[in-house]
């Protein structure tokens, strides 16, 4: 299943940003934290991979192994 996304262009006097949201499911299913640090790699011209630090793997791991079942 994939989601649809627009990319934006913030335009300001000297710079331009771009964004890529992506929606709160897919985030809850990640189990992403709030301020957590990612990496965007270029895999080709139609894939970019965002990539999780390995501190936020290791305390991932870690809230799965103290996770009640």
């Amino acid at each position: 299943m994939g989601y649809k996304t627009k990319v934006q262009l913030i335009k300001r006097l000297k710079s331009e940003q771009y964004y890529v949201n992506f929606p709160a499911a897919l985030a809850q299913a990640m189990e992403f934290t709030a301020g957590e640090e990612v990496e965007w790699l270029i895999d080709d011209h139609q894939r970019l991979v965002l990539r999780r630090s390995d501190a936020a793997i290791a305390a991932l791991k870690e809230k799965l192994k103290t996770k009640p079942t």
